[in-house]
């Protein structure tokens, strides 16, 4: 009897022993950054996630319109299980599957997903910026999700920043108040406020602070191109990647009068003379007026401080981060109607409307974008619509880095995987501009074609890994295919700035000055020659005219 209890307890011990175990093994992952403690999550992956870490102090009250501050430490264990609240913006763009925690000018978080088991692993480290034409988007959306980049061995981040007013209004009296003698680009210096905070704590969730690649798609692309060129993120990061966009073609910065010119009138518009005057309005005020007919668009500025001088002139200088780069653009970027308006595409209409573009200028963009029959219109008025819009400064960002880089290798792709079917499901639906959809409650309209090429921003998914998070298409193992293959040339780069790998097409670097090679990314991914650079020559000597 004595030896069953004895064996008895021994059995019990073991029982507790492996219970405490296995509860170890699954406890709430923990990480201590400078302002104190965090604790995320472990996802079915086994990825450990921490969602909503502040980056800076909230940027509410007197903090509106400043330079991202400080956070205050904290003591204890902070949760960090959900994501924080997306920044303020309008309903611009349909539906963007947004998972945030509702939405709050207090917006300054970012979220971090790791396979680190210590701290002490030194992986390579992503940072993605969302697109959204800087009016809206956000680090929760499913399509940039860090989890599937983190599986492959990557320190994957989601950062949030500032939009529209609240990211760049520009005014006389906040150029006044500034230290630095600047306003606007709030949304830029959060992104950079959001780098310096993964300098310091990245190592806390094993990833390596040296080895950090920038990333982001449209407005997360012309970030990218942004911080290349700004003084306050040089050495942050070590590689950029850019998908479709750089300020150096698209809403680059605009002088610092004219962006305080802007803010003036918008005051005049809302009512109210002071500074004082405009941080007292609400949130919810303040972007219900930026909705309102007559209000523009707010731009970025050369502040003198983020931007010393417009950045073309620092990439022409040279005195941009010499970092290895990757980028690229889709094969459908802008649909011909951007051209050719509600008119049939007949060579006849096109050759009026680029006559009506470009006036005199007109004769040497129909040779570069020429079309022989009325069946050629619909493709190359797609391509000039496309470059008009996104395509031209995406070259022009990779041309000039090949140049003033520093030798640091510049990989270019054009991408061109339409995407399949919505799901049917999905009901009266339409795909919109930033990728999310639109959803209608009338009858149900004839459908209209599928894109012949990739439109804006569906490379996302692919090159992230997210497809199963986006239930809107119908995706087929091709597109899986493509997915896998995109993924896996951004992992190389990120892991070595090099996307070259084994089973992968051979992607050879851009020579400076030459014809241009580039990825063709699609079910059956090759290198190309580019055979279309006089248009980009000619787009870029027609910007250097004006």
């Amino acid at each position: 009897m004595k030896t069953i209890i004895i064996t008895m307890l021994v059995a019990l011990q073991m029982m507790q022993v492996a219970t405490a175990q296995s509860k170890k093994g699954t406890s709430a992952p923990q990480a201590k950054t400078e302002n104190g403690m965090v604790e995320g999550v472990i996802e079915s992956t086994g990825i450990r996630a921490f969602k909503g870490i502040p980056f800076a102090a909230p940027p509410i009250g007197e903090f509106r319109w400043r330079e991202p501050q400080p956070v205050k430490n904290w003591q204890g264990v902070r949760k960090t299980d959900k994501f924080g609240p997306r920044a303020m913006q309008n309903p611009v763009f349909g539906d963007m599957g947004f998972r945030s925690d509702g939405m709050s000018e207090d917006c300054l978080y970012l979220n971090v997903w790791t396979p680190a088991k210590s701290a002490s692993e030194k992986l390579p480290v992503l940072v993605y910026f969302y697109g959204g034409g800087f009016v809206a988007g956000d680090g929760s959306e499913g399509r940039y999700d860090g989890e599937s980049m983190a599986t492959k061995g990557i320190v994957s981040l989601t950062v949030n920043y500032r939009l529209g007013v609240f990211g760049f209004y520009a005014s006389e009296e906040l150029t006044k108040e500034s230290p630095h003698h600047a306003s606007g680009n709030y949304g830029y210096l959060d992104q950079a406020a959001a780098l310096a905070w993964v300098k310091k704590n990245i190592a806390a969730f094993g990833g390596d602070p040296n080895r950090v690649t920038i990333a982001g798609e449209s407005a997360g692309s012309l970030s990218v191109s942004a911080l290349m060129a700004s003084p306050l993120s040089k050495n942050l990061f070590s590689a950029a990647i850019g998908e479709s966009g750089s300020v150096l073609g698209t809403l680059p910065p605009v002088p610092l009068a004219q962006a305080e010119q802007a803010g003036a009138k918008f005051n005049e518009q809302v009512g109210k003379k002071t500074l004082a005057e405009m941080r007292s309005i609400s949130a919810e005020e303040l972007l219900k007026a930026t909705a309102s007919a007559g209000v523009s668009r707010f731009l970025s500025s050369v502040d003198g401080y983020f931007f010393p001088e417009n950045p073309l002139k620092t990439f022409q200088a040279g005195k941009q981060s010499q970092v290895p780069l990757l980028a690229g653009w889709n094969s459908e970027e802008m649909n011909y109607r951007m051209i050719l308006g509600k008119e049939a595409p007949t060579l006849e209409n096109y050759t009026k409307a680029v006559q009506k573009l470009y006036g005199e200028q007109a004769d040497k963009v129909l040779k570069e974008y020429a079309a022989s029959t009325d069946a050629d219109v619909e493709q190359v008025a797609t391509d000039l619509a496309g470059d008009r819009f996104i395509g031209f400064g995406t070259w022009k960002w990779i041309d000039i880095q090949s140049k003033t880089g520093g030798g640091k290798p510049v990989y270019r792709y054009l991408y061109g995987r339409a995407r399949p079917a919505m799901n049917a499901e999905m009901g009266n639906v339409s795909a919109n501009l930033a990728g999310g959809v639109s959803k209608s409650t009338e009858p149900a309209a004839a459908k209209a074609p599928l894109p012949k090429g990739a439109v804006h921003s569906a490379e996302i998914e692919y090159a992230m890994g997210n497809l199963a998070l986006n239930k809107v298409y119908a995706w087929t193992p091709e597109d899986h295919k493509v997915s896998e293959t995109m993924q896996a040339y951004f992992v190389n780069f990120i892991k070595t700035t090099n996307p070259n790998g084994k089973g992968l097409p051979e992607w050879l670097p851009v020579k400076a000055g030459g014809d241009s090679q580039y990825m063709y990314l699609d079910v059956e991914s090759r290198l190309e020659t580019d055979k279309h650079r006089g248009r980009y020559l000619l787009m870029d000597a027609m910007a250097t005219k004006d």
